[in-house]
């Protein structure tokens, strides 16, 4: 019984890791290059990159949104179909 708890939970952060990977890294990139343009031309405005990280993350979850809801019913139906093994009375 520890063990598949065990093995649920790994399964869960390892899908959590997966579907937010392209989120982060697409906001990692895009904050770093508008942050070398704001250093390169000196200009020290904090919203100047809200805009951008907004739109390259709606980008991101466009392409990969289809990707991201398969993975989670993968997911959800594995848990499905050990959920009666999990349950006793």
């Amino acid at each position: 019984m520890d063990a598949e708890i065990v093995n649920i939970v790994t399964r869960m952060l390892w899908t959590a890791t997966l579907l937010s990977a392209p989120i982060l890294i697409v906001s990692l990139v895009v904050g770093t290059v508008i942050g070398l343009f704001q250093a390169v031309v000196q200009v020290q405005e904090p919203t100047l990159t809200f805009v951008p990280k907004v739109a390259a993350i709606g980008v991101t979850i466009a392409l990969t949104g289809g990707w991201m809801m398969s993975t989670m019913t993968d997911y959800f139906g594995e848990l499905m179909a050990m959920a009666p093994d999990l349950i006793r009375l």
